[in-house]
């Protein structure tokens, strides 16, 4: 699934390609994806796009009056295209930007493409985000208030939306390797100063993602059709039975939540 870094090199790709852009129509191919597609979204022709914002894993695409906003769900990926290119079997959704194409491709159609003539942060699918991974917000001090009462493994809270917005499941592997601290020890007995180190490589690995185009594992291209290579990088994602890039170690795999969890049981006590 596209996490915070994808869909982070998506908007960046998008911003100054889109950004005063007006919209001359839109194409539906398939109007049901994860929900169906907003009916608003045919009454966007004859709109400037403003710029292209990021909440969480959801694109925000800012017309003035009212906002598109796009999920790229397990599989779906935006393409920045020339006019006139013929659609595949999976290209679901066209905004028409004159001479240009924003194409939505995806293949298991748990994307979305809504609308809202509302703020967006009062959208259901927005208003219980919570903080931003890569702002000031989540700093030592406010990740640990948070974790404080809570017994759920480190790992599975960073990945609770209503907590900390984006980690994804590759994500708060990579960062708690990062600072060394095991998944499955319960958020409410981190200490201050691991919340520092984890903090800090919360938003370290993130942003590392973001310069190396993300992680294409399946599906992902970013707005060019170029792969991410972020995964050439994993210390722990994915590297089960692995020798252990710092102490050589070998890597684990447990199951936390339904969901793989990779760690290094030397370097994370």
């Amino acid at each position: 699934m596209p996490e915070l870094p994808e869909v982070e090199v998506t908007r960046l790709g998008l911003e100054p390609a889109l950004a005063g852009r007006v919209i001359s129509g839109v194409t539906i191919r398939q109007p049901r994806l994860r929900w169906p597609i907003s009916a608003g979204v045919h009454t966007l022709a004859g709109r400037t796009i403003r710029k292209v914002l990021r909440r969480g894993k959801y694109l925000l695409v800012d017309c003035g009056d009212g906002h598109l906003i796009i999920h790229l769900g397990m599989s779906g990926s935006l393409r920045l295209l020339e006019n006139g290119i013929a659609p595949g079997k999976h290209d679901h959704f066209d905004l028409q930007l004159g001479d240009r194409v924003l194409r939505l491709r995806d293949p298991r159609r748990f994307g979305a493409v809504l609308w809202t003539a509302e703020a967006p942060e009062a959208h259901p699918l927005l208003a219980h985000l919570g903080i931003e991974p890569l702002s000031r917000a989540l700093d030592a001090a406010r990740l640990h208030a948070l974790t404080r009462g809570h017994r759920t493994p480190i790992k599975q809270f960073l990945m609770d939306g209503r907590r900390v917005v984006g980690v994804g499941n590759i994500y708060a592997n990579e960062s708690l390797f990062r600072a060394g601290i095991n998944p499955r020890m319960p958020a409410g007995r981190i200490s201050l100063e691991q919340c520092k180190k984890l903090s800090a490589a919360i938003k370290h690995t993130l942003r590392a993602a973001i310069r190396a185009g993300g992680s294409s594992l399946r599906d992902f291209v970013g707005t060019d059709g170029n792969q991410g290579y972020f995964q050439q990088r994993y210390w722990v994602y994915d590297r089960d039975g692995e020798r252990c890039r710092r102490c050589r170690g070998k890597v684990k795999r447990i199951v936390q939540g339904q969901r793989a969890t990779y760690f290094c049981p030397r370097c994370q006590r």
